[in-house]
């Protein structure tokens, strides 16, 4: 973005802003909670800056652990106990069913905004009519693959999990006969917690088996194609990817991938900007494409995921911090996230936008990624997902650590599931 373009667009924002809002009577503080993963925290303080100059209020952001699964319980019990000293929370999109009954109804005030966002991320927020969160970016995983390696060995990106698997080896090995010998074939996010159950969605899905329990509420984890896709996953434990990679959550797999110790890794779009950052060692060495199927012919699959910005009830500073929301929600905020994270807009008209392209060349590209996410199993499963889901990692750790057989942990997680469902969920 030029100069002066920049300074227009903030201008702008800012008189839009102080139209709505009006300057505050008294500055106030808003605390924003929030995961944290690669410059986070860094990046927040300048993407909320134009907002605090124009209000005079200020935020900080209370970071939380990347690890979605430890950032949803501490939010259960925050709001369960009614905290007022948090005023708005970063949600993941799965996130609305469960927490709705805590979160300020934000329908009316962004009925200007909601129109420019993708429509089902908008409907993934909205719980009984009532707009809960507003979405703040989206995403959808991809592989990550060493356009130097590949080109050395004569390879492509691979289309399909065994052809990734083959050439992940090829080069591993060749590789390590040049004195290489911490390089890996390909990382990932295998600790027991949500970001399994995306992998192994995308595994499972990708060979035909099905989204876990499916839109109508159906459990459909437990086939044949599920057990193939769990345990083809489990071959590459300590041969293409480290006996670590068990333990392994985003930021562990993005650590051996930046130090070029990985030919291949599946992570979310924020790793590509970090990876081509000057610290890094693979800068201008990589690309990324969509995900490998199970055989041609299978569709690709990319967990849905995706950031949203809610208001809690509790807050005692309301009128702020939905302000805040609106503008975190916004297109400046928007466009500020994807030029310098690479984090993928939900407002549609962006992905046109030419600062955008010129600065992150990739987002365009996202679309291809994004057309192949697949959602996990949180809108039929309502309230009763964050079981389901630890449920479905749990058995799928197990597989991969070789405890039973992935056909034995799907049947008894099939088992399980059914009692969690009961007459119905």
């Amino acid at each position: 973005m030029n100069i002066m373009k920049g300074r227009a667009f903030r201008a702008t924002a800012t008189a839009a802003m102080l139209a709505v809002f009006g300057a505050p009577v008294m500055a106030e503080e808003i605390f924003y909670v929030s995961g944290a993963v690669g410059a986070a925290v860094e990046n927040f303080k300048t993407l909320v800056k134009p907002w605090e100059d124009a209000t005079g209020n200020t935020v900080t952001m209370v970071p939380m652990p990347a690890s979605t699964t430890d950032q949803f319980g501490q939010y259960r019990l925050w709001l369960a106990a009614g905290a007022t000293d948090i005023d708005l929370y970063q949600t993941d999109v799965i996130w609305a069913p469960q927490l709705a009954d805590h979160f300020v109804d934000l329908t009316d005030v962004a009925k200007d905004l909601v129109p420019t966002h993708f429509p089902s991320i908008i409907e993934s927020q909205t719980v009984n009519g009532k707009l809960v969160a507003l979405p703040i970016f989206t995403d959808a995983p991809a592989l990550y693959y060493r356009k130097d390696l590949l080109e050395k060995y004569g390879k492509t990106p691979p289309k399909t999990w065994a052809e990734l698997a083959e050439t992940a080896k090829i080069i591993q090995d060749g590789e390590r006969a040049e004195g290489k010998a911490d390089l890996w074939g390909f990382v990932w996010q295998g600790n027991a917690y949500e970001g399994l159950t995306c992998d192994a969605l995308e595994w499972i899905k990708s060979y035909g088996g099905g989204q876990i329990v499916e839109p109508d509420g159906t459990i459909s984890v437990n086939n044949e194609n599920a057990v193939a896709a769990l345990e083809m996953a489990k071959s590459w434990v300590g041969t293409i990817s480290p006996d670590g990679v068990l333990a392994y959550q985003e930021e562990e797999a993005r650590g051996v991938w930046q130090t070029g110790n990985a030919v291949f890794m599946r992570n979310w779009p924020y790793a590509y900007t970090l990876g081509n950052g000057d610290d890094s060692a693979v800068k201008g060495l990589f690309g990324v494409t969509t995900l490998p199927v199970g055989k041609e012919g299978d569709a690709s699959a990319a967990t849905l995921g995706g950031w949203n910005v809610a208001v809690s009830k509790y807050s005692t500073h309301q009128e702020a911090a939905i302000s805040l929301a609106l503008y975190l929600a916004g297109p400046e905020a928007q466009k500020q996230r994807a030029i310098a994270e690479s984090n993928l807009p939900t407002i549609i008209a962006l992905y046109d936008d030419p600062d955008i392209a010129a600065a992150q060349p990739i987002i365009p590209q996202w679309k291809d990624v994004f057309l192949n996410a697949v959602p996990r199993p949180s809108a039929p499963t309502l309230g009763k997902y964050n079981e389901v889901s630890a449920k479905f990692w749990s058995a799928v750790h197990q597989t991969l650590s070789g405890e039973g057989t992935a056909a034995e942990n799907l049947e008894l997680l099939e088992v399980e599931l059914t009692d969690l469902k009961g007459s119905g969920w």
